[in-house]
């Protein structure tokens, strides 16, 4: 018996139908995060410096009385960490005046020795970070105990930084409430998901199934949807990474592929083109989204196709794509 795919537009019905047993299943966290008493004493209150280098206890100044948004990253993580943030800064931009009032964000570096609080303010420059978002650093024992008990690590992370879990913790402190979602999810997804959990009627701007146009979405576009979509566009112009519009006509086929399944190897072997991009947007590297051949061909494919429309169409067809799409 052969099982056929899931729908983009139905895993999205899905999940939308989801989304009050995701925010009643907080038996899935770790016990004590499904307490309302969770308090500086479980968190310790440890001390963290912020991105401006300012000193800041965990429980006091970041989480009580708060509404927050948790994820981990490190700066020189090649793998989903770049993804991470760009799609947590489109979040941040759908969001609106929310940012900063009702929610705010925190990404932890798990690599403190490294990500200095002037690595992470150049880092969090990259993705156009504002107001009500902090990136955080601090005594490495500190990081470890406060992301296990955050529910945000796990034992390989200790032996590959790369495999941290790309996920992203919702916390509403003055009811106890607690929400795991991933990290890489898509941006109106996540901003639907807090929109739900955290009580925000208004933010049903962001539109739901019902509304949503039915779009039929092949597997290329549903992986540049999911994947590439945060950082780039085809026609719509630069975003954090370049507008790929024309892009397998301007770059060696062969090359191309190759930098899409490993961008992390081409430039660090010091490639002319690789070096040139990474300088000229900001050195925030390209994620190597561990795609395979064939996904790497139908991806190039997909692209080349949209070059030849008209880029107002192109930007129309990837505005109703993120209405419906959800990577589940």
């Amino acid at each position: 018996m052969t099982l056929q795919p899931e729908s983009p537009v139905s895993t999205f019905a899905r999940v939308i139908r989801m989304l009050p047993a995701m925010v009643l299943c907080l038996a899935t966290l770790p016990p004590a995060m499904a307490a309302s008493s969770m308090g500086a004493d479980y968190f310790s209150n440890i001390v963290l410096t912020t991105q401006d280098g300012k000193q800041v206890r965990f429980y006091d100044d970041l989480l009580k009385g708060k509404s927050v948004a948790i994820n981990v990253i490190y700066t020189s993580c090649t793998d989903e960490c770049p993804l991470e943030t760009a799609r947590m800064s489109e979040v941040q931009r759908l969001l609106g005046a929310r940012m900063g009032r009702d929610i705010l964000f925190y990404s932890i570096s798990i690599d403190p020795e490294h990500d200095t609080p002037a690595v992470l303010k150049a880092y969090a420059q990259k993705f156009g970070v504002g107001p009500g978002w902090l990136f955080l650093t601090g005594k490495k024992e500190d990081i470890t105990a406060l992301t296990k008990k955050l529910g945000l690590s796990r034992t390989s992370d200790l032996a590959n930084r790369d495999g941290h879990a790309s996920s992203l913790m919702l916390g509403n402190e003055p009811t106890g409430q607690w929400m795991r979602n991933s990290a890489v999810d898509n941006p109106r997804f996540l901003a639907a998901s807090m929109s739900t959990f955290f009580g925000w009627p208004d933010l049903a701007a962001a539109p739901s199934y019902a509304q949503a146009l039915p779009v039929d979405m092949g597997r290329a576009e549903i992986l540049f949807q999911s994947r590439c979509a945060s950082c780039h566009s085809v026609g719509g112009g630069d975003k954090i990474g370049p507008d790929l519009q024309g892009v397998a006509q301007r770059r060696d086929p062969a090359w191309l592929a190759r930098f899409i399944r490993e961008p992390e190897k081409v430039l660090a072997e010091g490639d002319a083109t690789a070096v040139a991009l990474f300088q000229k947007y900001k050195q925030v590297r390209m994620p190597n989204l561990r795609l395979g051949d064939e996904e790497v061909a139908s991806l190039v494919a997909y692209i080349d196709a949209g070059t030849s429309k008209p880029a107002s169409h192109v930007a129309a067809e990837g505005h109703e794509a993120a209405h419906v799409h959800h990577k589940h």
